[in-house]
């Protein structure tokens, strides 16, 4: 199961095992064309027409090391032309504009192939008090953020809205920046339901991946879209980058510090991703904080409702649970459209519906309920075609090949057999029922074993000296992404501050009023939280 997800002020599905919801466009690998980016005026970039006037922007000087390549600093110093979005925007069509930003695709490289990234803006309401511009990233890796700001920029309005433009992009491979869909529909409805141990999932998606994408693979590690967040703030004409990365995004707003601690402005990192230890035994933390969530769920419901299918004792529920989603694999139930619900769908659908804590259990419950008492799987099967981005055509609209390959190009040396044994191992003590229906997926997630490179990448602590002050948000209880890495990211940067929620469901922001006030105070007054604050969740 992957670890990280949207976090806008509505709800996504948890991402699946193997499995991811998500936006994705055209491929648009292009070759350089004087690299001076679209013409047109950008945030910062003299006539800003039709969003609020112009808007000084800094010397070149000021936004890029002296010491940049003139073939990089073109990069830099190009401009945006951003145009009303014609499609995918909430409501107000012209309050969301588009653009395309140019970046190289191998930065040894400058001067050869790029890339075109997708970015969206929403300019500030209150021009004249406006602090600059506020860059998110709404997890994944590989999830979108020009979707998540067009339909969520309206959970932002306030005092964020009112001093910041609000900006997004979609990391390259993923979304409307050269995207990577490896696989046809036929071989995903496969790769993502079957529970066959032989099938290898790792080697069918790495084998597609190279045949289609030679060029590209080797370039979309988190580190090169930490390289792309840079020249999108010198392009927005910010002298320094304040930054609100949720889950999957705190690991990129962590290595944009490391990379550029000098131009950090105000980063708040909600749901920390923080990669001291491996892929794999990170899969092993996340399991066994999404098996806290399980065991609360199923314990909660033999408890405390009526209709509740687990039995009346709960602490017994959760093994109830968790053997009827392994029996899928010996005898599946047929939903009404005459598919199956395999242990591998089934698994998916609760696991990952339960990613939104306590305020997804009554969804889950009422899936399960038909589905054990009377072998009705229909709701179950909306649970896990929610996670995999499965239509009713069978079309599935899905980042899963970006995701998995965004975290090889990050992945260094595969695990050893005998340190494969050894996690799987410690698994079976951590998340004994979790984890049990497929051990080596939930570990290898994905399956960077066969992947044709290895990255440069070592698991460490990233420290950031010279860095601006950082604020971390963990949540207690959050079964995707860990408090512990949350602590371990804050204690580990020079400058870090940790804010902690009480409560469980995957990031802070939309589930507490109290971290969204904190959160706001930093980004626009600049105000950093006590060392030790608590907020409680709503």
């Amino acid at each position: 199961m992957p670890w990280y997800s949207w976090a806008v002020y509505f709800v996504i599905p948890r991402l699946p095992r193997r499995a991811l919801l998500a936006l994705a466009t055209t491929l648009a690998v292009t070759l350089p064309a004087g690299c001076t980016g679209s013409s047109g005026a950008g945030a910062g970039a003299g006539a800003d027409a039709g969003t609020g006037g112009p808007v000084a922007r800094p010397p070149i000087a000021e936004v890029v090391a002296a010491t940049t390549s003139p073939a990089l600093r073109a990069f830099y110093d190009q401009q945006i032309a951003w145009t009303p979005c014609t499609e995918g925007a909430d409501a107000d069509e012209h309050a969301v504009l588009c653009g395309n930003l140019k970046v190289p695709l191998d930065y040894a490289e400058p001067e050869g192939a790029t890339l075109d990234v997708a970015v969206v803006r929403v300019p500030a309401t209150d021009q004249h008090q406006r602090l600059g511009s506020l860059v998110f990233n709404p997890g994944g890796p590989a999830n979108s953020g020009t979707a998540m700001l067009k339909w969520g920029w309206k959970g932002y309005q306030g005092p964020l809205h009112d001093r910041y433009d609000l900006v997004s992009f979609d990391p390259r491979g993923a979304g409307g920046t050269s995207p990577v869909t490896c696989l046809d529909d036929a071989t995903r409805e496969e790769w993502t339901s079957t529970d066959d141990p032989a099938y290898d999932h790792g080697r069918i998606l790495a084998d597609a991946c190279q045949a289609k994408y030679p060029g590209i693979l080797p370039h979309l590690g988190t580190r090169d879209v930490a390289r792309d967040l840079d020249v999108l703030r010198g392009a927005l004409g910010e002298r320094k980058l304040d930054f609100l990365g949720f889950s999957y995004g705190t690991h990129l707003g962590a290595l944009y510090a490391e990379e550029f601690p000098d131009r950090t402005g105000r980063l708040v990192l909600d749901g920390a991703v923080e990669r001291s230890a491996d892929l794999m035994h990170l899969n092993g933390d996340q399991a066994a904080a999404t098996e806290n969530e399980f065991e609360a769920f199923a314990a909660d419901c033999a408890a405390s409702a009526a209709s509740c299918p687990l039995g009346t004792d709960p602490a017994a529920a959760p093994k109830r649970l968790a053997d009827f989603l392994d029996g899928l694999r010996d005898h599946p139930l047929s939903a009404g459209n005459g598919r199956r619900v395999t242990a591998t769908l089934g698994w998916n659908g609760v696991l990952n519906a339960l990613y939104d804590g306590q305020g997804s259990w009554e969804r889950v419950r009422t899936a399960i309920e038909p589905a054990i008492t009377r072998g009705d799987a229909d709701e179950l099967l909306k649970l896990a075609d929610g996670t995999t981005g499965r239509d009713a055509d069978g079309h599935f609209d899905t980042i899963v090949d970006a995701y998995a390959a965004i975290h090889c190009a990050d992945a260094p040396l595969a695990p050893t057999d005998e340190e494969l044994r050894q996690a799987v191992a410690d698994l079976a003590v951590r998340a004994p029922l979790v984890g049990r229906h497929d051990t080596r997926a939930t570990l290898l997630d994905p399956d960077c074993r066969p992947w044709p490179f290895r990255s440069p990448e070592r698991p460490h602590t990233v420290k950031a000296p010279g860095s601006a002050p950082i604020l971390v948000v963990g949540s207690t209880g959050d079964p995707v992404t860990p408090y512990v890495w949350a602590q371990r990211m804050a204690s580990g940067f020079e400058h870090g501050t940790l804010l902690t929620r009480e409560g469980d469901g995957h990031t802070a922001y939309w589930h507490s009023r109290c971290v969204r006030t904190t959160v706001t105070a930093y980004l626009v007054d600049g105000t950093m939280p006590e060392a030790g604050t608590i907020c409680p969740s709503d």
